[in-house]
């Protein structure tokens, strides 16, 4: 299921972890947190982000540029 939200909701959501812009990731209905020092992921269920820091996944060790 993509993650379809309003690119309005976009510019006014941050991460609730450092405060950072959140970028949707469709492949895995996540908005990813693009604070390279942060990099949390929230999911999306049902078409609603869940901004809890406690449901967030980690970024993977060793990924990037």
């Amino acid at each position: 299921m993509a993650v379809e939200l309003a690119p309005e909701l976009l510019e006014i959501l941050a991460c609730p972890n450092c405060h950072g812009p959140l970028a949707v990731d469709h492949e895995r209905d996540e908005l990813v947190c693009q604070t390279p020092d942060c990099g949390l992921a929230y999911p999306v269920r049902d078409g609603i982000p869940v901004l809890l820091i406690d449901e967030a996944r980690r970024p993977a060790a060793g990924t990037g540029a």
